[in-house]
């Protein structure tokens, strides 16, 4: 799968401290993920597998942001990170880690939107297509499926996100007192959509797992530990969602049939 400029390419969960096992428990059980130690020196940092796709990234909450609550991280291909990060900024954004290199796999940073939401950038190093940048396949479970950005002005994040990752508007959903569902498209495909808060007390992205049965998806997270907030529920185009907090407190959200199909 290509890795262009502003696909969506890594989901990693920063996690509490000591949690790091029980949260990839969960996530097999809830996804079907297999979880290994990366074997990374000096550093803990756990891989989950997906039908053979390396999918995310698990790991403790690092020490000098402690006091954040447990959250899952999406990560855009860019291909210059020093140029992203510097474009990032003359946007508005804001810079929580500079361009750093991760061994064997590119050149990366943290960042927010000017609103305050937090997404990663990631410069991938040149390598074969061996199922390292398939973690976002739509037509795969326990790939990631969909990101959405809750925001305090949803059309500045548009005009931010579009500026910096060339995506494009897509079907515009009115949602009542809710607002607008602004969806966007990258490379011809819907990969997102953005709204107002909602009921999230920040702007944040919320990242969607596939799943091959909502119903069942729930019970496995109700059964896990987790706790479902919302759903399932239908949303245009058939497919069922629920949204959900892992038992560290880490939001995420499935999207599938509403039953197990064969």
């Amino acid at each position: 799968m290509a890795k262009q400029h502003g696909s969506p390419c890594w989901y990693e969960l920063a996690t509490g401290k000591g949690q790091l096992a029980h949260a990839g428990t969960f996530y097999t059980k809830v996804l079907g993920w297999e979880v290994d130690d990366s074997g990374m020196p000096d550093f803990t940092y756990h891989l989950a597998k997906s039908d053979g796709d390396m999918v995310a990234g698990l790991m403790e909450m690092p020490d000098d942001v402690c006091g954040m609550p447990p959250l899952w991280m999406v990560y855009f291909v860019v291909d210059d990170a020093d140029k992203a990060v510097a474009d990032i900024k003359a946007a508005g954004g804001q810079v929580h880690r500079d361009v750093q290199v991760i061994p064997n796999t590119g050149r990366f940073a943290l960042l927010a939107d000017p609103q305050g939401a937090g997404f990663c950038i990631l410069e991938p190093e040149p390598m074969p297509d061996d199922g390292q940048g398939n973690a976002f396949d739509q037509d795969k479970t326990g790939h990631g499926n969909w990101h959405e950005l809750m925001s305090t002005d949803p059309a500045a994040g548009f005009d931010f996100y579009s500026k910096i990752f060339g995506w494009q508007k897509s079907e515009a959903m009115d949602m009542g007192e809710m607002g607008t569902y602004q969806l966007f498209s990258h490379d011809g495909a819907d990969i997102g959509g953005m709204m107002g808060l909602g009921n999230s007390p920040v702007p944040t992205w919320l990242a969607y797992f596939g799943v091959n049965g909502v119903e069942p998806a729930i019970t496995r997270i109700k059964d896990g530990g987790g706790t479902v907030h919302h759903g399932p529920v239908e949303v245009p185009g058939g497919a069922f969602i629920a949204i959900a907090q892992d038992p560290q407190g880490a939001w995420f959200a499935v999207v599938g049939p509403k039953e197990t199909t064969a």
